[in-house]
């Protein structure tokens, strides 16, 4: 497989990656592509601190990873936060969600950014073989969840 491209996502990508999202975070939900295609053409348009990072193999959007102030309401008061990781199912395991999580802590690195937070549901291990820690684990509605940080790296 050829290395992915990995580096803001526009517009180009927005439509691809919602639909992706949508069947991986939104299945068997209300939410439509064009509710989830809003949202990140609202975060793209925003003050440049929070972002969505593409994967790309070729022109296909094959995963994504957004650096976000606000998460999970209201679960904890904390911020910014790594949210939204998904890899295509195709192309998991060949490295793509690494280098999206490392893309996402450089950029929060280069704003400044010392503790970086996430939530996750399956995927501690991953996190934590990244080098993230567990803060607490704790049940909302009806999941556990992992609570976990790090000091992003650029």
């Amino acid at each position: 497989m050829m290395q992915p491209t990995i580096e803001p996502m526009d517009e180009r990508d927005v439509a691809a990656v919602a639909r992706l999202r949508l069947a991986t975070f939104f299945e068997g939900t209300a939410r439509t592509v064009e509710e989830d295609a809003a949202g990140l053409r609202r975060l793209l348009a925003g003050d440049g601190f929070e972002v969505a990072f593409v994967a790309r193999l070729g022109d296909i959007p094959v995963g994504t990873c957004l650096l976000v102030r606000h998460e999970l309401e209201p679960a904890h008061d904390l911020t910014p936060w790594l949210a939204g990781l998904v890899v295509d199912a195709r192309y998991r395991g060949a490295g793509i969600g690494s280098a999206l999580v490392r893309a996402t802590e450089a950029h929060a690195a280069a704003r400044g950014v010392e503790t970086l937070y996430l939530y996750t549901w399956e995927a501690r291990d991953f996190y934590a073989a990244l080098g993230w820690n567990m803060i607490e684990v704790f049940g909302q509605d009806d999941e556990t969840m992992a609570l976990m940080s790090c000091r992003p790296r650029a």
